[in-house]
């Protein structure tokens, strides 16, 4: 039963790792680059960004995103249990369905670089001749 949750883990942990990047405005500095200059110099400026603290995502969004998923799961499982009269089992399960639809969430967001290192690296790459215009 427990091998179950190995296949969404994996999927889940391959979206968190192909975040948003920088979309080039095709100037004459990329055509004379190249894509693969362009790519190289992405991720040069993505690890000068962490060097110098402008955090890559925003992961400490995630403890609370399940907190918070939990509360309100406990919350609503305990209405729905108490209906059905059993308060405790609808808020133990409310707050384990809550709490796991919390980290979901929380892993998927935390993905999304913050806005400091988006910013970060706009500037590093317009000081390089490129035209950021915007992530995707």
């Amino acid at each position: 039963m427990k091998k179950i949750w190995i296949v969404p883990l994996l999927a889940l942990a391959a979206a968190g790792c192909a975040g948003p990047k920088p979309v080039l405005y095709p100037n004459d500095h990329l055509k004379s680059v190249g894509q693969g200059q362009a790519e190289s110099d992405i991720e040069s400026c993505r690890a000068l960004a962490e060097d110098y603290g402008a955090a890559k995502d925003s992961s400490g969004q995630v403890a609370g995103s399940t907190a918070i998923g939990g509360g309100a799961g406990a919350a609503t499982g305990a209405v729905g249990g108490a209906i059905v009269g059993s308060a405790g089992t609808g808020a133990a399960v409310g707050a384990a369905t809550g709490a796991t639809a919390g980290l979901i969430r929380g892993l998927l967001k935390s993905s999304e670089p913050s806005g400091v290192h988006k910013k970060f690296v706009e500037k590093c790459l317009r000081d390089k001749g490129y035209e950021p215009i915007g992530w995707d």
